[in-house]
């Protein structure tokens, strides 16, 4: 059997990648092909391939600084090798290592290096823009690739929905693809608005928000479960059988945690919010609280997996094409018969606040739809064991809130 008819070979969870992550990885895979004799790149060189104004969309003016600290985060997460020059030599330089992680065959390899910098492509696009990385025959031939990679017990890449004029164009899965690549008209797409402006400018919008609001928001929440008695039941049942270690993800002023280790489980904290895990370290100067964000997730220093991880609304800025690959990647970290337990607002709409506890911000809050969400922990690989629609608390806040336990097959 020839080498391009290999199905990739899915020994983890795929990886989920923010959009400087995409361009400095597919940079990367690109020019290991096509100038091999100048790779791996140096810091210059990976720079001036991220911010290409040919075969680039969209194109971007990376700093050196910004594509260090990606570089630093892949490199943690398996992604990404240093090499230097040569013996002796002060000169670093980059490998990337996604090829490793993903064991693909060449023309997988091919299309996803081109998806990933050049997002939402028709196959005619690809076949044209892969000639220098995987000689394709035909689109046909591009197509039936396209086909593996998706049908594949991980998938690589998606389908998106036909639009009027054009051909069905594919998108990969290792991360949020800009919405002017993406946007489809499919139910909730307008919960899709969220990444109007880029996951990147989202992400920061939300961590200044929590930053600004943080001291006001922990003197409000620290008391919340008083008046929840359906959250104290069911954090107790995951707390019962955890059998590990748990994460509190989205951990803001630190309640949820505070309430999990009272019942003597050993529990963390991890927020993309520094102010945030400031205030949860003064609260509980007992526990671990530590900064970071979703695909920054890593097993605990101390076990094999997590035995549970609570998302107690932490997921409740992410668009609901995000919910399936970060999902799967937190999932990746639970011991198996591990639960993931989460609660999110729903109703199908994006909520916006310029308050937040007294304090001015820019804020947009996803209401997911029900279905939606239980797909996306389905496509994870996670398996659904429970879900409850809860009435609002306050009743007056006209928010229903979904609970959904999953659990790692």
């Amino acid at each position: 059997m020839a080498r391009s008819q290999v199905s990739r070979l899915p020994a983890v969870a795929l990886p989920v990648l923010d959009a400087v992550e995409q361009r400095l990885l597919g940079s990367l895979l690109e020019k290991q092909k096509t100038v091999p004799a100048s790779y791996p790149l140096s810091l210059n060189a990976l720079r001036l391939a991220c911010n290409q104004s040919s075969n680039r969309d969209p194109v971007m003016e990376l700093s050196e600084r910004e594509l260090q600290d990606a570089a630093r985060e892949l490199k943690d997460r398996g992604l990404l090798r240093l090499v230097w020059a040569g013996a002796g030599s002060r000169v670093v330089k980059y490998h990337q290592r996604l090829d490793e992680a993903l064991e693909s065959p060449e023309d997988e390899r091919a299309l996803l290096t081109m998806l990933l910098l050049r997002g939402a492509q028709t196959a005619g696009e690809l076949k044209t823009r892969t000639e220098r990385l995987h000689p394709f025959a035909d689109k046909a031939e591009v197509e039936a690739c396209l086909a593996r990679m998706a049908s594949a017990a991980e998938p690589l890449v998606r389908q998106l929905q036909l639009q009027r004029g054009r051909d069905v164009r594919w998108v990969h899965l290792l991360g949020p693809v800009e919405l002017a690549e993406a946007a489809v008209p499919t139910p909730g797409a307008g919960l899709e608005d969220v990444l109007a402006d880029g996951a990147a400018a989202r992400d920061a919008k939300v961590v200044a928000a929590y930053d600004a609001a943080a001291s006001a928001y922990s003197e409000a929440v620290l008391d919340e479960l008083v008046d929840k008695p359906f959250d104290i039941w069911l954090l107790e049942r995951v707390a019962a059988s955890a059998g590990g270690p748990i994460m509190d993800l989205g951990c803001g002023p630190g309640q949820i945690a505070a309430f999990l280790a009272d019942t003597g489980a050993e529990v963390h904290g991890l927020d993309a919010s520094a102010a945030m895990v400031e205030q949860a370290r003064d609260n509980f100067a007992d526990l671990d609280f530590g900064v970071g964000r979703f695909h920054q997730l890593l097993r605990p220093r101390d076990a094999a997996a997590w035995g549970a991880i609570v998302a107690w609304y932490a997921f409740v800025h992410l668009a609901p094409s995000e919910l399936a690959p970060t999902l799967r990647t937190v999932g990746a970290t639970l011991r198996p018969g591990g639960t993931l337990a989460l609660a999110v607002h729903v109703g199908g709409r994006i909520v916006h606040t310029d308050d937040l506890f007294g304090v001015g911000v820019d804020l947009d809050v996803v209401h997911h739809d029900r279905d939606q969400v239980l797909a996306a922990v389905a496509a994870s690989g996670l398996e659904v064991a429970e879900w409850y629609v809860r009435s609002p608390v306050p009743a007056e806040a006209q928010t229903e809130r979904l609970y959904v336990l999953a659990r790692r097959p």
